[in-house]
């Protein structure tokens, strides 16, 4: 009698068993796989952020090279704007991702940058990478 109650029990084992190897592969797998896509996510996202601040970086640097060469050709309003916005791109926390200023500062900068186009009347606007070869235009005038 002992080896037929042995017999079901090794049965209902053998299910448990199975779950327990199969929660464990799938586990294991889905912690590989959340890595792989948690790295494409923010290898994605990092280049999306640094062409952003690329972008505004480089209106920054033409335009004091504009303020260099003429000193009298934007008001000194938009000057003291251009300068919050470098101190912005300056400020932000390239090598910290998780600090919690990143986005009022992406939001100070989109928003001075936005005030220094509309004093100077320049339709200049940032629209990212682009997601096709047809969208071949970064920023339009």
């Amino acid at each position: 009698m002992e080896e037929i109650d042995d017999m079901f029990e090794s049965s209902l084992n053998l299910e448990e068993i199975h779950f327990k190897e199969g929660y464990s592969e799938g586990y294991g797998h889905g912690l590989d796989q959340g890595k792989e896509e948690g790295q494409q996510v923010g290898l994605k996202v990092g280049f999306e952020v640094g062409e952003e601040l690329g972008f505004y970086r480089g209106c920054i640097n033409v335009w004091n090279s504009v303020i260099q060469v003429d000193p009298t050709r934007f008001s000194d309003r938009v000057q003291k704007m251009i300068k919050q916005m470098d101190e912005l791109v300056a400020k932000y926390p390239v090598m910290d991702p998780e600090n919690e200023s990143i986005q009022g500062v992406m939001d100070g900068l989109r928003l001075k940058f936005r005030a220094v186009c509309a004093t100077l009347n320049v339709k200049l606007e940032y629209i990212g990478y682009p997601k096709t070869a047809q969208d071949s235009k970064e920023f339009e005038f």
